[in-house]
């Protein structure tokens, strides 16, 4: 048995594969859609939900996780290992945090003997994921409580992630913009640029897709440069346009790793269909080895 086993949300946006792999449990984030109540990752694929944004987007709502589906999570995780890290999005974002702190109230009582520790990723997407995976790598490696979380906290330091929404349209649903702003800012085709620190931010906007992803990658070349770096490419019902992108990362930048993932439906409440991202970190490990 391992010392550690490492939960994550799904809004973390990492692959399947990745789950597999390093033996990830994922808490799923509930949204409504059509007057149905779904679960991410349980219920229907991103691709799927997004059909029925598309269908409906007025009908698509979002909730966190109870406690009590948080600690179904923990349940999970305490079978593998004694020691359970639980990396949440942002609590500035999402009462996910809220829940599972009040889960390992819960445990205390129902799993003894099992240590179980959240930790606020201060971010969301696949910024979030990167965080988590970089945990569950330390813990496939043997590594106990303490280091599984300062493995995760130097990543935490220095990733970032910038998402490029293919309309405004929706934004308002976040309360960042009024809904008539959201509105306009739709009829003028306008791109808004986003990233993510404890909660989102306005970057900058660009007026065709194009010019878009371009500042997007000029952004990435002034945090990273000629480093190696782990990147991950996220898209909501847009594939085609986060594969291409992806390729043309491989050959503009020192990738020691990149994967691709859809973006949790649950992002579409506010984001909508053709969003892509792009979240990264310099792996000065890999430098360093070089």
């Amino acid at each position: 048995m391992k010392k550690v086993a490492v939960v994550t949300d799904s809004v973390a946006c990492l692959t399947r594969e990745i789950v597999r792999d390093y033996d990830i449990d994922i808490i799923p984030i509930n949204f409504l859609a059509g007057g149905r109540t779904y679960r991410d990752w349980v219920d229907i694929t991103p691709s799927e939900a997004y059909k029925l944004f598309l269908s409906d987007p007025d009908s698509f709502n979002t909730s966190a996780p109870s406690p009590k589906e948080c600690f179904e999570a923990f349940q999970a995780a305490a079978k593998k290992a004694p020691n359970i890290l639980c990396v949440t999005l942002s609590k500035k974002l999402s009462h996910v945090y809220d829940s599972a702190v009040d889960a390992v109230e819960l445990a205390k009582t129902e799993l003894p003997g099992v240590n179980i520790e959240v930790l606020d990723s201060t971010q969301a997407t696949s910024s979030e994921g990167m965080i988590a995976l970089a945990a569950a790598r330390a813990a496939a490696e043997g590594k106990g409580l303490p280091e599984v979380k300062q493995a995760a906290a130097r990543v935490m330091e220095k990733v970032k992630a910038i998402i490029l929404l293919d309309t405004i349209k929706h934004v308002y649903r976040s309360g960042r913009i009024p809904k008539i702003a959201s509105q306009m800012g739709s009829m003028l085709n306008i791109k808004p640029l986003l990233t993510v620190s404890q909660t989102v931010h306005f970057t900058g906007m660009a007026h065709s897709r194009k010019k878009g992803v371009e500042r997007m990658l000029q952004m990435m070349r002034s945090n990273i440069g000629d480093l190696p770096a782990c990147v991950a490419v996220t898209h909501a019902y847009a594939l085609e346009e986060a594969e291409a992108l992806k390729e043309r990362i491989l050959k503009e930048f020192n990738c020691k790793e990149i994967w691709l993932s859809e973006f949790s439906p649950v992002m579409g409440y506010a984001c909508g269909t053709g969003t892509i991202g792009v979240s990264f970190y310099p792996d000065e490990a890999a430098d360093a080895e070089e």
